[in-house]
């Protein structure tokens, strides 16, 4: 596994979220309250963005059919998607927020 930098810190506000891509895996970026973290970004239902969505509190909800994700964890909060995200791990340095792939 490799960190892989995502973004600077200051690139993204507490409680929002942002779409990047590393080493040909769609991933998305999440501040929630200052504390990062990073899930697939590819709807395990049908394939849709999910940056293209909304976050709702620590949730991701899935702009195409409504399926709710995890932010944290990527677990399937609520369907029509069966399949929890991949989860990220996520580490800051320096103000770079980096993952492991």
């Amino acid at each position: 596994m490799a960190l892989v930098k995502l973004a600077s810190a200051e690139d993204l506000k507490p409680n929002q979220m942002k779409a990047v891509e590393a080493n040909g895996k769609k991933i998305l970026l999440v501040n929630l309250n200052g504390t990062y973290y990073a899930i697939g970004n590819k709807c395990t239902h049908r394939g849709c963005m999910l940056s293209s969505g909304s976050l709702k509190g620590d949730t991701v909800q899935c702009g195409c059919h409504g399926a709710i994700f995890d932010a944290k964890t990527g677990n399937v909060v609520k369907g029509p998607a069966k399949e929890p995200e991949p989860k990220y791990e996520v580490k800051v340095e320096n103000g770079q927020v980096m993952v492991s792939i």
